[in-house]
């Protein structure tokens, strides 16, 4: 017996408290190193013990049971091996994120966080999950589910790394659920720069299906104005473009402050970008007078790869359509190096 199987032998619940936290700190530090992972996920029953010991009585141990896991899924050479049958870790998390009365929900969903950025990872957990994402979204959408003070935020991350998955994108964007419709009041979060970027990440990536462009701009997604909300300043119009602008946009006040993080505005700019695929989009875009809009945000913006991406989507939302010559941008035939361009913005993690 190798000393990594001898000490899985203590992570048990009933082991004695002094000899389980002993053995439970020498694993957490073996969680910090390559090797030491790598030594640890081919010993039988470390993850399986791992995960019984969330539900410890004493919660100095199911918190440090919590980071190892958390260490051992951020390591993506060993998330097949977690994923195996015999670990149930995905089972375990989405039982104790489920849980309101559970101390740990915030590091369960960090462990899907971890896990569902890689394809293998996203497939598992949506599998897991049973065809049920509207149970984890009316879960993430209640700010005092878990009566422990668990904020859940990362869930946020959860659910934008499982849209990258064909599946869930039709699942969220099915007009029959409300899916959608309840994550995009998440784009101007002030609480948490986690939750509402990960969930713009969610909808830009749903953005990529010119298919449903149209239910997304429609009253019962209103996306436009969640898009255009966090971009938007303090700069008053005249009455002719006010009147033009959605009705959330036309009296915003003095005291609106543009949306601090560079990357989520990034990301807004590229969920427009996307947008305006479809000749549907574009002119849905330039009917609702996102330009000026664009135009006072090209004023206020600093950053330079931001620049690039919101001088791009001007440059669309200003021409005609008979130049552009295209309905779907996306079914052109373009040279490569476009393409590759493209490509970089294809839904991702």
């Amino acid at each position: 017996m190798t000393e990594i199987q001898e000490l899985s032998q203590f992570l048990t619940l009933d082991m004695r408290l002094d000899v389980k936290a002993v053995a439970l700190q020498q694993t957490l530090g073996l969680t910090g190193t390559t090797d030491g992972r790598h030594l640890l996920i081919n010993t039988p029953c470390i993850v399986k013990n791992l995960c019984q010991l969330l539900s410890d009585s004493q919660i100095s141990i199911a918190k440090d049971a919590s980071l190892a896991l958390i260490n051992l899924s951020a390591d993506e050479e060993i998330v097949p091996a977690l994923l195996a049958e015999a670990t149930n870790i995905v089972e375990h998390m989405l039982k104790i994120i489920s849980n309101p009365e559970h101390n740990l929900a915030d590091p369960a969903c960090m462990v899907l966080s971890n896990l569902t950025r890689t394809k293998l990872g996203s497939e598992k957990v949506f599998q897991s999950m049973e065809g049920n994402l509207d149970k984890y979204v009316d879960i993430f959408c209640q700010e005092k589910y878990n009566k422990k003070g668990a904020c859940l935020h990362y869930l946020a991350s959860v659910l934008s790394n499982l849209s990258q998955l064909p599946a869930v994108r039709s699942y969220i964007l099915d007009p029959s659920r409300s899916c959608l419709q309840r994550l995009v009041s998440f784009t101007d979060y002030k609480d948490s720069i986690s939750r509402r970027g990960a969930i713009l990440g969610l909808i830009k990536n749903c953005c990529f299906e010119t298919d449903h462009h149209e239910f997304l701009l429609s009253d019962a997604v209103d996306l436009l104005p969640k898009l255009l909300i966090p971009l938007a300043g303090p700069e008053e119009f005249d009455e002719e473009d006010n009147d033009k602008l959605p009705i959330d946009l036309q009296y915003l006040g003095e005291e609106k402050t543009r949306e601090p993080d560079p990357d989520i505005r990034k990301m807004l700019l590229e969920a427009l970008t996307q947008l305006c695929a479809t000749k549907f989009g574009r002119e849905y875009l330039r009917s609702k007078n996102t330009y000026v809009i664009l135009r006072e945000l090209h004023k206020w913006e600093k950053n330079e790869n931001n620049l690039v991406v919101l001088e791009h989507l001007v440059n669309i939302l200003i021409r005609f359509e008979h130049e552009i010559g295209h309905d779907n941008l996306k079914e052109v035939e373009v040279p490569d190096e476009i393409i590759e361009k493209f490509n970089a913005l294809e839904p991702a993690l």
